[in-house]
């Protein structure tokens, strides 16, 4: 298992945050502590999350067009030995929590407008390279 500090400092790090797209009802629906993400997340048995600087592309990649989503910003520090940091496309190392997510370490959740080329709109704190330009 890995944690933060196992690897170099990827972007947006620098505040401890990492960040899930949710869907929206879904989070809504979830009781506090009990959120485990969506199907996907649910038949991989992890939550998927990304860093600033892996938001654009996974988004861009498998949620381009969808009008329905949340991003979550995540403290690590309130994850512990739920965070696990593992390979994915490309050898890049993502975030991934295993176990329900805390709700003391979502720190904030805002909505994810479309821009007019169907890429999402990011909030200024992710700091997200490229999204809905």
């Amino acid at each position: 298992m890995s944690d933060i500090t196992d690897r170099p400092a990827q972007a947006g790090e620098d505040k401890g945050w990492i960040f899930h797209f949710a869907e929206a009802a879904r989070w809504a629906a979830a009781n506090p502590g009990a959120y485990r993400g969506g199907r996907l997340c649910e038949t991989d048995g992890f939550i998927h999350c990304s860093t600033a600087g892996q938001l654009a592309e996974t988004a861009r990649l498998h949620l381009k067009g969808r009008d329905d989503l949340l991003l979550l910003t995540i403290d690590v520090r309130r994850l512990g030995a739920l965070l696990r940091w593992e390979p994915s496309r490309g050898g890049q190392l993502f975030p991934h929590i295993y176990g329900p997510l805390p709700s003391v370490a979502v720190v904030r959740t805002d909505p994810l407008p479309l821009g007019p080329d169907g890429l999402h709109i990011f909030p200024a704190h992710a700091g997200a390279d490229g999204a809905g330009a």
